[in-house]
């Protein structure tokens, strides 16, 4: 029996069924590596990272923020360094196979080069859990008003749908967004870290809309390519295709928002980009 028919064969409100359906499909390079076998880790993550966006501000309500100052920046710098080391690797492994970054299967091949885009890719998920930090800095420093639906939609998301992407297609065609991303955290936490150093920075940091422009761009051209792959007939599960879409228009629509209110129509910055720091010492002139 295919693994179609039985698909079919599983009733839709079989959720288990449908799901240990799944598990055959799984790719075997990831299988027994850290938080992935199982979705519990993650969900419970996400669940734990909710609880605490909901009670942190509740807790933190009669308190004095807490100064850190200090931590931030080696945490940033940190940041910077692992997304500069997975986009390297994303890099480099793709370039080794000759990838496409129009449309590229996931073969499940154990060439050294594709397990150096499957290590990357858990790194990336791994990451997004890191990025829950974040958020957590905001209530520590009682910066509630960067606890915007933006923030928490983007951190509990991420993570959820890369505990997908590194179980089911680490590689072939999942490279490209990982790679793009990272790269763009590395400018990101780049710029926080030199911003958590002082106010006499601030001359150096003329550039933080430009990584909005460019998160925007980011998002555009993944949701073409995912356009592109259903038309073309990519060979990458199909869901994917249009669960990527869906997913960029909704980023696209909460940047493009943040975007206008922040440098078109001259309102006051409530946050720059979902996983940065505010470090609040930096003089905000917009």
């Amino acid at each position: 029996m295919t693994s179609t028919n039985i698909s079919e064969s599983i009733p839709f409100y079989d959720v288990f069924g449908y799901y240990e359906w799944t598990l055959t499909l799984a790719d075997p390079r990831t299988k027994g590596w850290p938080m992935v076998d199982s979705p519990i880790p993650t969900l419970t993550g996400v669940c734990i990272y909710l609880f605490l966006v909901w009670i942190g501000p509740k807790i933190m309500r009669d308190r004095k923020p807490f100064d850190l100052t200090t931590f931030l920046v080696p945490y940033n710098l940190a940041m910077a360094l692992l997304n500069l080391y997975i986009c390297l690797q994303l890099f480099i492994g793709s370039t080794m196979r000759r990838y496409s970054y129009i449309c590229e299967p996931c073969r499940q091949s154990f060439h050294p080069a594709e397990l150096r885009i499957v290590d990357a890719v858990w790194w990336y998920y791994f990451s997004k859990v890191l990025e829950f930090s974040d958020t957590f800095f905001f209530i520590l420093r009682k910066k509630d008003n960067q606890l915007t639906f933006l923030h928490v939609y983007h951190h509990s998301t991420m993570f959820s749908f890369w505990w997908i992407g590194v179980k089911w297609v680490p590689s072939g065609s999942t490279f490209l967004p990982a790679m793009v991303n990272s790269f763009i955290h590395v400018l990101m936490y780049t710029y926080y870290g030199l911003a958590a150093v002082g106010p006499h920075m601030n001359k150096y940091l003329w550039w933080k809309k430009y990584l909005t422009i460019l998160q925007l761009i980011q998002f555009t051209v993944a949701m073409i390519l995912g356009i592109n792959g259903i038309i073309t007939g990519c060979e990458f599960p199909l869901w994917m295709h249009y669960t990527l879409i869906g997913y960029m228009i909704s980023f696209i629509l909460l940047f493009g928002n943040f975007y206008a209110q922040a440098y078109m129509q001259g309102k006051p910055i409530q946050q720059f980009e979902i996983n940065c720091i505010d470090m609040g010492a930096i003089k905000k002139s917009e």
